[in-house]
């Protein structure tokens, strides 16, 4: 590894923790826009979910585009999806023009959440790779602590806007280090020869700090083409859809969390920027838990430290939307909700990537996030129909927790080859 690599690596964690913030900034902002459309719960909730939604096509499309066409050239096509849709969310003076602007935007996100994994591992060397994506992991709910800490401050003298503001300029200001720093993979290129592949090679590896090469490695004979269809053969089926179950019940609770906590806090007759500082905290929680899991995987078979941490999540969720005496008890406790809903994330990308064999993993692992984010989606609307059905925060906390309860209950379902992963 030369010190170019981990420049590289570096960025890439930057731009996660990009991703990180922008998915939550319309959370952040949201008490705001509710307070000046005087918009309802349904509306908003239907909202929230917009960039997620962009972000499920957009991994889709721009992840095939970022091998197609070179992971570099989409990075940037990324970034420029991204800030002009953080721009144009400032502009906005609609609830529909909203939800349009978080949709472009979540295909910028969705993109590069997906080109960022690519990028992580082709820079980073075989010794260091694992623990490059751990990394590069744990940037999420950095940007979420990092921004929100700020996008505090800016709500406390601002309106709703100044976050967005934020958002678009600190995405403008990647580009040039991705454009200066960060040359397209030598993976990449070897995989796409187009043109004078040794001269672009060797460009790669100059920038990157190694020697130049006077020959390609030969062509590799092309692998057998996989179909859909082999996940869901007797074998792999219950694999399959008991993953995607799992990730998808999960993944509605995680969002629940994540996209209504500023409301919720306000609603409790705490200040907008007292919000965006609870929300802060169950970031500090996610990134806790993230590298706790982390280390604990190593020791514990991962299916059922999965289980222990949804039982956990289900528990912690609940209690918060118990309510809290003072926002020092709140933080603690949207602290903790992110600390073991956001583990269990980290958690089941392992377990995923570990239970399909390798001809169909990159297959099997696309079908179960790809499908498992319409759960993310789904989880602001849920939660806003049933705010609007006048059910109280303590009943909808405890109905949205049970989603990491009902995922523990199929990870336990799991063929006993696939749950005894470590």
């Amino acid at each position: 590894m030369r010190l170019a690599q981990v420049v590289a690596i570096a960025i890439c964690v930057l731009l996660n923790a990009l991703d990180g913030f922008d998915v939550l900034a319309i959370s952040f902002a949201s008490p705001g826009i509710a307070k000046e459309w005087q918009v309802e719960r349904v509306a908003l909730g239907a909202v929230l979910s917009m960039e997620l939604f962009g972000m499920a096509f957009g991994s889709v499309v721009l992840g095939h585009a970022a091998d197609r066409l070179g992971r570099r050239v989409t990075a940037i096509g990324c970034l420029c999806v991204m800030a002009s849709g953080m721009f144009a969310t400032t502009q906005v003076n609609s609830i529909g023009a909203l939800a349009a602007t978080r949709l472009f935007t979540g295909l910028g996100i969705g993109g590069m959440l997906a080109t960022v994994n690519a990028l992580v591992a082709e820079y980073a060397n075989s010794k260091w790779r694992s623990a490059a994506v751990v990394i590069m992991a744990a940037g999420y709910p950095l940007g979420g602590v990092a921004g929100g800490a700020i996008a505090s401050q800016l709500l406390a003298h601002g309106d709703w806007r100044h976050v967005f503001w934020l958002g678009a300029g600190v995405t403008a200001l990647c580009l040039p280090l991705v454009l200066l720093l960060m040359p397209e993979p030598v993976g990449a290129l070897l995989q796409n020869r187009r043109g004078d592949t040794l001269a672009r090679v060797n460009h790669t590896l100059r920038k990157l700090g190694h020697r130049a090469v006077d020959a390609l490695p030969p062509v590799e004979p092309e692998a057998p083409q996989t179909h859909m269809a082999a996940l869901f053969t007797k074998q792999m089926a219950p694999v399959t859809i008991l993953l995607t179950l799992a990730y998808f019940l999960h993944i509605m609770t995680f969002y629940f969390i994540l996209k209504w906590v500023p409301k919720i806090v306000v609603d409790m007759g705490f200040s907008t920027p007292a919000a965006g500082g609870i929300l802060v905290w169950v970031n500090v929680g996610g990134l806790a838990g993230s590298l706790l899991f982390s280390v604990l995987s190593l020791r514990f078979p991962l299916r059922w430290l999965l289980v222990a941490f949804m039982v956990a999540s289900t528990v912690m969720i609940t209690l918060f939307g118990q309510g809290q005496a003072d926002l020092h008890a709140l933080a603690w406790a949207a602290a903790a909700g992110g600390f073991f809903s956001n583990a269990v994330v980290v958690g089941l990308y392992a377990l995923v990537a570990a239970s399909f064999p390798t001809a169909i993993r990159g297959g099997g692992t696309g079908f179960v996030i790809g499908v498992g984010r319409g759960g993310a989606a789904l989880s602001p609307i849920v939660g806003g129909v049933l705010f609007q059905a006048g059910m109280t925060l303590g009943l909808v906390a405890a109905v949205m927790a049970c989603g990491s309860l009902l995922a523990a209950a199929a990870l336990l379902a799991l063929p006993r080859r696939e749950a005894e992963v470590h």
